[in-house]
C-alpha cells in the first residue's frame, strides 16, 4: 500500500519546527503538517520567501496555523536567537524536522570560522537541537527527523582532526557527502541516547532520493559543484520526483505511528518510489557517531545529551 499524506494522523494540538521551510521539501512538509492540524514554525533564513510560503500554504488551507522564525544555520548567533524565540513561545515540540541544507557551494568560511557547508548542514542543526532538546524530551512521543541524501553513500565520517577539509584540496561534493552522512549519524546516535536515557522520543533519518527541488538549481547557479552541478540539475529535471513526492519520506518519518527510532526512510528504489524503511548497513557506525559528537561539541561548545536535557 502506497503511503501518502492522507495517512498522516490528526496533528491538532501538536507543534512542528521545520528548518528551511520556505521552499522545496521544507515547504511541502510544512504544507502537509499544517493541513493535518499541526502548528508549524517555519524556521528560515530568507524572510521574504518565508512569508510567501505562509501565503501559499494558507491559499490551500486558510486555517493553517503558521509562525515564521528567522534562522540562518550558518550563524551560531542566529541559531541561538531562533532557539530562544521558539523555546519562549512553545512548551512542546512534537516534530523537529532538521530539513534545511546547501549542496556543494563554493568553499567559504562563516563568521564562526566554520566551513559554510558543514555549518549549514550539520553544526547549525546540532546547535538548534541542543538548545531545543529540553523541550523535545519533555514532549511525549516527540520525533526528531534529520535529512540525509543519496550522497551519504559517497560520504565519510567526520574527521575530528580536519572536519572542514582544509588539509589538501577542497572538493565541495566530498564535503556535501560527508555532511549528509553526518546527518544520518546524528539520527542514529540521538536515538541511541534517547533509549539509554529512557526518553519517550524517536530520532529518524530520511532522504528524498532524486527530487526536483530548488537545491540543484541553486548549486548550478552558484557554480561550486563544477560540471556535476549542471549534470545533476538536468538529471532531476528529467527523472526526479516532484517535491511533494520527495517530501513523503521525511513526512512518514515524522508522523507514521508505526515508525521506529533509529531507522531510515527513503524512496523504495533509492532514487524514486514510495517512502519505505531502508536498512542501515554501513559498518563502523558507532565510531562514526562518536566522531560526529566529538566534532560538533568541539566546534559549537554545545552538548546533545538527552539525559542531561531531561534533568
Amino acid at each position: 500500500m502506497r503511503w501518502t499524506t492522507a495517512q498522516i494522523p490528526d496533528l491538532t494540538g501538536r507543534t512542528a519546527v521545520v528548518t528551511g521551510a520556505n521552499s522545496g521539501l521544507g515547504l511541502e512538509s510544512t504544507r502537509a503538517l499544517a493541513n493535518a492540524g499541526a502548528h508549524v514554525v517555519l524556521a528560515a533564513r530568507n524572510q521574504e520567501k518565508a512569508q510567501a510560503a505562509v501565503e501559499e500554504v494558507r491559499r490551500g488551507h486558510a486555517a493553517a496555523s503558521l509562525e515564521v522564525v528567522p534562522l540562518d544555520l550558518s550563524s551560531q548567533e542566529s541559531v541561538a536567537e531562533a532557539a530562544a524565540t521558539i523555546d519562549t513561545a512553545h512548551e512542546r515540540i512534537d516534530v523537529l524536522m532538521l530539513n534545511a541544507g546547501v549542496m556543494a557551494p563554493p568553499q567559504a568560511t562563516t563568521a564562526d570560522g566554520h566551513d559554510e557547508q558543514l555549518a549549514a548542514n550539520v553544526l547549525g542543526h546540532w546547535s538548534l537541537l541542543s538548545r531545543l532538546l529540553p523541550t523535545v524530551v519533555a514532549t511525549p512521543g516527540a520525533r526528531v527527523v534529520t535529512l540525509s541524501s543519496v550522497a551519504q553513500h559517497q560520504g565519510k565520517p567526520l574527521d575530528p582532526t580536519d572536519p572542514h577539509l582544509r588539509q589538501g584540496s577542497y572538493d565541495p561534493w566530498v564535503m556535501y557527502g560527508n555532511t549528509k552522512l553526518a546527518m544520518r549519524h546524528l539520527a542514529v546516535g540521538l536515538d541511541q541516547r534517547f533509549r539509554a536515557a529512557g526518553v519517550d522520543a524517536k530520532a529518524i533519518v530520511a532522504h528524498p532520493g532524486f527530487t526536483n527541488s530548488e537545491l540543484q538549481a541553486t548549486t548550478n547557479q552558484l557554480g561550486g559543484g563544477g560540471w556535476k552541478g549542471p549534470f545533476f540539475h538536468r538529471m532531476v529535471e528529467r527523472v526526479g520526483m516532484s517535491t511533494a513526492d520527495g517530501a513523503l519520506s521525511q513526512l512518514r518519518a515524522a508522523t507514521d505511528p508505526a515508525a521506529k527510532g533509529g531507522t531510515m526512510y527513503g524512496p523504495m528504489f533509492g532514487t524514486n518510489g514510495r517512502p519505505v524503511v531502508h536498512p542501515l548497513v554501513r559498518r563502523g557506525a558507532d565510531e562514526a557517531v562518536r566522531r560526529l559528537w566529538e566534532v560538533c561539541e568541539a566546534e559549537t561548545g554545545l552538548l546533545v545529551d538527552p539525559a542531561a536535557a531531561r534533568g
